[in-house]
């Protein structure tokens, strides 16, 4: 047994309990009486004498129930707390999902009160806390510690282990929920790391079990399948959220202006549902162009007719709309779901529309080939056709700039490129970032059998048909962005960051049956399209909360300065070659940076002061999917949720609600047998 407080119990006694006893002491119970003798004056002193001290409290039986009131109340006060079976101390890891989905308000707490799931998986941590063992009088080190950890994309230790209960506490109640996507890869890694490796002999290096894992989520990781969790290690899982909860969240938001006509935009608009099996139901979307309402549009999803109990959620149901509008001129467009619903962070959508403009590109090619013809398809205000050498005096000249895209067939600068959008076929290209290398060109024949169908530059193109007769090996770091995997790895990649960019093909157009098949226009067109709209100040438009904002500012950009959608400023100092980096981002919604300087191309001048602005949204199926998971499938074993009150974090006891009804029962039975003295 530990006592929490046996300092402040022990004040306690020493203050009540000789009151109590001085009370008795000064009660006194006389009456006058006359009298006619003094025979009787030896019957008064011997009743003097029954009031000395110590026999006025001989056989008090209220004296002894009262005593017994005051020690349950002292008791109580130490806060006794008995082990349930468990020896040392222990420590825990306490693992606490702030991703958007559990911002879903569909819980309640003790009092019934509508709350989200994030509160209520704080509250139950919060308990476990509790119940956690405290350090005894005589066995400071029994005591139990936690580490916690909170993640949505990442994750993050917001405290290290210890056993200071209010400081877990007030850790717990400081976690904030975010707009981010969920992954558990990474919180599980952390979790991971404090398991200790030992030298065994004969055995060599061995880890022990890791320290038990206690998770709080709705579950829904997508990268689920690639967590490996040591078997040792216990993992005890509590899934929240509500199975019923209906939610319609926007999954996906783009623009295109028509090729031959720009001023016409097309917009499109992916909504998704979730709710009870077989049920329909209808939402409005409305869109915005610079924050005036040009439209609302209605989105239904018939009744499916599932013959499910209603109890039961179905499998998401994607669906959509397209918005049309005439504009020449940049817009900032935003849609949004009209109604209430489970999840607001999926609600809402920006997107930053470039201005319209007949493209421009320059095709290089130490000699022309059939592709140029390709080229030729896609209706280019400008399309000039150059060699080599003639690249590289545009580039001495300063003149590439004039393009809105070139084209390398084949072939590749030795040094790195020159500031631009670049679509290359089949050459390593030096000065990406993300791609580190191509191997030498094999005859190995391959397909793609996956490819991005989401990714603006893919929308529409098919690769079922391609046919690769000899390609090179991309070497990719961590920025690349695999657009196409063949049977042998990456075909198609996206690298760069705002100074250079391309889009990189690991085979060339002549060593593919591609020139003959339709599908390589309607990339080209795609593809060009993509890179010329993901100009200078587009290229990091499209965040995702999760991620890091990285961009690169003119040369001589200073007293930068970034607006956060709540309005919050921060000050960011540029590097060297006016990159600057921000995150990761937590919110969805607008972010503007501002600076002193010149503005690059596509940035607008406000007061006096270029900004740039970001759109960061969810657009996430998987978070929109607000299914609370009752099993975690990870790469290693199957993890069921348990009840919240669940798991050995009851490791001890309280005993104080006890003893505080043990003294309310004592004090009932002194009333009861002071009325009886009274009335005898």
């Amino acid at each position: 047994m530990t006592w929490l407080s046996p300092i402040l119990a022990g004040a306690a006694a020493a203050i009540a309990i000789p009151a109590l006893l001085i009370l008795y002491f000064l009660k006194l119970r006389r009456r006058d009486i006359e009298v006619s003798t003094t025979l009787l004056w030896q019957k008064s002193i011997q009743d003097l004498q029954a009031n000395a001290p110590f026999q006025k409290l001989r056989r008090n039986i209220l004296l002894l129930l009262q005593l017994l009131v005051l020690a349950a109340a002292i008791l109580a006060l130490a806060q006794p707390e008995i082990d349930m079976g468990v020896g040392d101390g222990q420590r825990f890891v306490l693992l606490i999902d702030r991703s958007a989905s559990m911002s879903a308000r569909d819980e309640t707490d003790s009092r019934g009160n509508p709350v989200t799931r994030l509160e209520k998986a704080k509250q139950e941590a919060i308990r476990f806390v509790d119940t956690m063992r405290e350090p005894g009088l005589f066995a400071r080190d029994r005591r139990d510690e936690a580490m916690i950890i909170a993640f949505d994309t990442g994750a993050e230790v917001v405290q290290t282990f210890t056993g200071d209960k209010r400081r877990l506490r007030t850790v717990i109640e400081s976690i904030e929920p975010t707009d981010a996507p969920a992954r558990f890869e990474e919180a599980a890694r952390l979790a991971g790391a404090h398991a200790v490796t030992v030298f065994m002999e004969a055995v060599g290096l061995v880890t022990e079990a890791g320290d038990p894992m206690y998770i709080w989520s709705d579950g829904g990781f997508p990268d689920a399948d690639r967590v490996s969790v040591d078997p040792s290690t216990p993992v005890h899982y509590r899934s929240v959220g509500a199975a019923d909860s209906v939610n319609f969240g926007v999954t996906a938001f783009h623009a295109e202006r028509a090729f031959d006509a720009p001023e016409r935009v097309s917009v499109f608009v992916g909504v998704q549902r979730v709710g009870a099996a077989g049920g329909g139901g209808e939402v409005d979307v409305e869109f915005a162009v610079d924050g005036l309402v040009s439209a609302v549009r209605t989105v239904r999803f018939p009744e499916t007719g599932s013959d499910a109990p209603a109890s039961e959620i179905e499998a998401p149901r994607p669906s959509g709309v397209v918005f049309r509008l005439d504009r020449l001129e940049a817009a900032t467009l935003r849609v949004r779901l009209l109604g209430q619903d489970a999840l607001a962070s999926d609600d809402t959508a920006w997107l930053l529309l470039p201005p319209a403009r007949r493209l421009s590109a320059l095709y290089v090619a130490e000699r022309e080939s059939m592709l140029l013809e390709a080229v030729e398809a896609q209706e280019l205000s400008r399309l000039v056709s150059a060699s080599p050498q003639q690249f590289q005096r545009m580039a001495d000249d300063g003149r590439l700039a004039e393009f809105d895209v070139i084209i390398l067939d084949d072939w590749a600068p030795q040094t790195a490129l020159p500031r631009g959008r670049y679509l290359i076929f089949g050459a390593e290209a030096q000065g990406l970032r993300g791609l580190e290398g191509m191997g030498e060109r094999v005859e190995d024949p391959r397909i793609v059998i996956d490819w991005r169908r989401d990714h603006p530059a893919l929308r529409g193109v098919s690769f079922d048909n391609l046919y690769i007769a000899s390609s090179s090996t991309l070497q990719l770091g961590e920025s690349a962005v695999t657009l196409a995997e063949s049977d042998r790895g990456p075909a198609i990649v996206e690298v760069g960051d705002s100074g250079a960019r391309a889009i990189v093909t690991n085979f060339a157009v002549l060593d593919t049956n591609w020139i003959w098949d339709h599908n390589l226009v309607i990339f080209l067109g795609t593809a060009i399209r993509h890179l010329a709209g993901d100009g200078a100040a587009f290229a990091h438009e499209r965040l995702t909360p999760g991620a890091v904002l990285s961009t690169r500012l003119p040369p001589g950009a200073s007293d930068v300065e970034l607006t956060l959608p709540g309005a919050e400023r921060i000050s960011l100092t540029p590097s060297a070659d006016g990159l600057v980096n921000y995150g990761p981002i937590r919110r969805i919604g607008l972010h503007r940076l501002r600076w002193t300087g010149v503005p690059g191309e596509a940035d607008q001048v406000v007061d006096g002061r270029p900004q740039r602005t970001m759109a960061a949204n969810l657009l996430d199926p998987y978070e929109s999917d607000i299914r609370p998971v009752e099993r975690l499938e990870l790469a290693t074993r199957d993890i069921e949720s348990a009840p919240g009150e669940a798991g050995p974090a009851l490791a001890a006891r309280s005993l104080w609600p006890w003893l505080i009804l043990a003294a309310l029962g004592v004090i009932l039975l002194e009333w009861f047998v002071y009325n009886r003295k009274v009335h005898v």
